[in-house]
């Protein structure tokens, strides 16, 4: 097992690497290079600036088990069908069961953008979303 971070706009990579290197498993940190990470146990890929660059990257390296965090929902649905688990910054594994409501949430909020309609955006992180994502990732890890 690996873990891979989608590390582009990711606000768990140092929870992720900390428990990954407690449980004495391989981390590995994707960004595209408009992103510099150098963690400490967790190696780093940096690939070139692009439209999902840093996703097929990602999605060529996993393997079956392997746990991979983004926030992404098209990202999690290509590794949900490499049997990867995907598990977003709040916490919540992504799953056969709900990635298409998802996926259809996003088609969604696209077709309002596009037609010149306005979203909110997410509200600040809390510590609570912290120790949700941590919780959440340490039960995986097991």
């Amino acid at each position: 097992m690996t873990v891979y971070i989608d590390a582009d706009g990711c606000p768990v990579v140092d929870i992720t690497v900390r428990l990954a290197s407690q449980a004495n498993i391989d981390c590995v940190i994707i960004c595209d290079s408009s992103h510099v990470f150098e963690k400490p146990g967790a190696k780093t890929i940096t690939v070139s600036t692009g439209s999902d660059s840093v996703d097929f990257t990602l999605v060529n390296m996993i393997s079956p088990g392997d746990i991979v965090v983004t926030q992404d929902y098209g990202l999690a649905a290509m590794c949900l069908a490499r049997r990867a688990v995907p598990i977003s910054q709040d916490g919540m594994v992504f799953t056969d069961s709900n990635i298409d409501g998802l996926l259809m949430q996003r088609h969604t909020a696209k077709k309002i953008r596009m037609a010149g309609g306005r979203l909110k955006g997410p509200s600040k992180r809390t510590p609570e979303q912290n120790a949700s994502f941590e919780a959440s990732l340490r039960k995986l890890l097991v």
